[in-house]
């Protein structure tokens, strides 16, 4: 479904994989598919640029993003 490089966003809350929350609308860059598309991992950035997360998201929980999407902030919470 998904191919690695292309971005994705988030359709549902998931937790990055050192436990940081991901919510809807969160994009990300797909950096690793596994097999038969079970799941993929990716990596969620600042608008900096600083890596904040990397999570294995589901097919589920994702779609890829499309021309009417729109760039949107909100600042992260630390993991706890």
């Amino acid at each position: 479904m998904f191919k690695e490089h292309e971005q994705i966003v988030l359709t549902a809350d998931v937790l990055g994989d050192e436990g940081e929350e991901l919510k809807p609308g969160d994009v990300g860059a797909v950096v690793h598919v596994h097999p038969a598309d079970a799941a993929v991992v990716a990596e969620f950035m600042s608008l900096d640029g600083c890596t904040v997360a990397i999570a294995t998201v589901l097919p589920a929980q994702a779609r890829p993003i499309t021309n009417a999407d729109i760039t949107h902030a909100r600042t992260v919470q630390e993991a706890v």
